[in-house]
């Protein structure tokens, strides 16, 4: 008896959500979240012939405004990241009852065996950080912050 209770309060201590991991999002930020006009940002490499377009319209200018200067963040952080990332994501899109269908529409083709080159890395990156904030959403075991 006295093991069913441990159990019991160690699922219920690991299902709760502690109040350090939320993300705060600034007045600012919500307005780049909020936009409803903007260019599609291109994330391409036509020598490894890859290519994703970001539609959200608030990316650009968030990107812009609020992510990391391009060289903060080494290629191997970002390429580790993203692995995560895009494992998570391809999930979600294969299970479009557990998760919002409208956030995870397509899979995203990344091979972490290939060197994407820094830019892509960074810009997928970034677009990761930006949807996790922007839709309330966790990728990965990180907290995404600026």
């Amino acid at each position: 008896m006295t093991i069913i209770r441990a159990l019991v309060l160690f699922f219920l201590v690991l299902g709760c959500k502690s109040t350090a991991d939320a993300v705060t999002v600034s007045g600012a930020e919500q307005d780049a979240f909020e936009e409803t006009t903007g260019d599609p940002v291109v994330i391409a490499d036509a020598e490894k012939e890859y290519e994703i377009t970001i539609i959200d319209p608030g990316f650009y200018s968030w990107l812009k405004s609020f992510a990391r200067a391009e060289g903060y963040y080494s290629q191997s952080f970002l390429e580790h990241r993203n692995a995560i990332y895009v494992v998570n994501w391809n999930q979600r899109v294969l299970l479009p009852g557990a998760y919002p269908s409208n956030l995870y529409e397509w899979p995203i083709d990344y091979d972490p065996q290939i060197d994407y080159g820094y830019e892509v890395n960074y810009k997928l990156y970034n677009y990761f950080i930006y949807f996790q904030r922007k839709y309330d959403q966790r990728l990965g075991p990180f907290i995404p912050r600026l």
